[in-house]
């Protein structure tokens, strides 16, 4: 145990919030040309949560941090920062992060973060800093998104991967360590793999070239991920005095499935470790994917408190993060 001015961090506590409906392939297929086999073949998923029109983003996120503050048994008025990262939120003025603390019946200071998918991962990496910093006791970071608002739902290479949910850690001090270094950064050089096309300011000028939507060059993303990242989780490993062998579980980011085969295959897993596949049932939720997934495992007893786990956040920018975490 470190000093008082030098505090351990952990997760302290984890929610969730999904969609009330969920949408088979066959319902995304009356809007593309594809069937059911096709999109499990590519990537995995069978159905995704699509949110309805009352679901707002920021009732979402709202409610994973509610159930992520009772599962931690901390009142939000401790809350010393509030961290939401999104990427898919229409209104960047009025920031999501202080609509989710004025929810939560906060004045802490609200920050959002835009890593898309990699985005809850650095939230991680701040709340540890903060915290080990003596900055805040207890740090709130949420991913929360409405991926179904920046879709074209007639894009064939699309409309079948995205989805909407939040999810939400509590992060705080803790008697020992349980939130590695964070290893992160950036290959913006390889950006335009993924982008809003048009972008906003393009639309603005031309609102004929149609409402901006995710764009995506999935076989590079694919080619990416598959060799970059696992590199990235071996030193988060490094990083936190373990080796990669040692972990319980693995979550990464529920963006495909073929590609969280390829990074386990990379990385030589033993059976034994638990490996996250929330995809397959949610659908890639950007930001949100990593804790709802986390939460599935450990709602499901597929996770136990006190297993250690890998995070592996990866995606638009091209960004990427990654942190060893005890879980709660």
């Amino acid at each position: 145990m470190t000093d008082a001015s030098h505090p351990n961090a952990a997760v302290l506590g984890v929610g969730a919030y999904r969609p009330r409906r969920t949408v088979s392939n066959d319902e995304v297929c009356a809007l593309i040309d594809s069937t059911d086999e096709w999109i499990q073949t590519r990537s995995g998923i069978v159905t995704r949560g699509w949110a309805d029109d009352d679901e707002t983003i920021e009732l979402m996120a709202t409610a994973a941090a509610n159930e992520a503050l009772a599962s931690a048994g901390i009142d939000a008025g401790s809350l010393g920062m509030v961290l939401v990262a999104s990427c898919s939120d229409g209104q960047p003025v009025w920031t999501l992060s202080t609509r989710v603390a004025a929810g939560l019946g906060t004045l802490a200071p609200a920050l959002e973060i835009n890593a898309t998918c990699a985005g809850f991962c650095y939230g991680l990496g701040i709340a540890r800093d903060l915290v080990r910093g003596g900055t805040a006791d207890y740090v709130l970071v949420a991913g929360a998104e409405r991926m179904t608002d920046i879709i074209d739902m007639a894009d064939r290479g699309t409309s079948f991967i995205f989805a909407d949910g939040a999810g939400a850690f509590v992060v705080g001090r803790s008697e020992h360590e349980g939130l590695g270094p964070v290893v992160w950064g950036s290959d913006g050089d390889r950006g335009e793999a993924l982008t809003l096309a048009p972008d906003w300011t393009e639309y603005r000028k031309d609102p004929g070239l149609g409402p901006p939507s995710v764009s995506m060059q999935g076989r590079r993303i694919f080619k990416w991920a598959a060799e970059q990242m696992p590199p990235v989780a071996e030193a988060a490993c490094k990083a936190a005095g373990i080796a990669v062998g040692d972990i319980d579980v693995l979550v990464p980011h529920q963006a495909n499935q073929r590609i969280t085969e390829a990074i386990i295959r990379a990385l030589g897993l033993p059976d034994s470790v638990v490996v996250a596949d929330d995809v397959i049932r949610s659908g890639n939720t950007s930001s949100a994917s990593i804790p709802l997934a986390t939460h599935r495992l450990l709602a499901e007893g597929r996770a136990r408190s006190g297993d250690v786990a890998l995070l592996l956040g990866f995606g638009g920018g091209l960004a990427y993060a990654a942190q060893v975490v005890t879980l709660p």
